[in-house]
């Protein structure tokens, strides 16, 4: 396996509530940033789970520095 790839057993998933409470947004945005393919989900049954890495690189690349 390579060492860039970390084992599935130990990513850590969150609901899109608990993704919307960590970036202090509705759930309805995070449906929205999910189905524009702007933050990575998978599909469980009628849900939808987001690694935290995803969401940790999502607002990174968000991050806009204040002049």
């Amino acid at each position: 396996m390579a060492a860039d790839i970390t084992p599935l057993s130990d990513v850590r998933f969150l609901t899109v509530a608990e993704v919307a409470a960590i970036m202090r947004v509705s759930k309805m945005t995070v449906y929205r940033l999910v189905h524009s393919g702007e933050l990575e989900a998978i599909r469980v049954g009628r849900s939808f789970r987001v690694p935290e890495q995803a969401v940790t690189d999502y607002l990174r690349e968000a991050f806009v520095a204040s002049e």
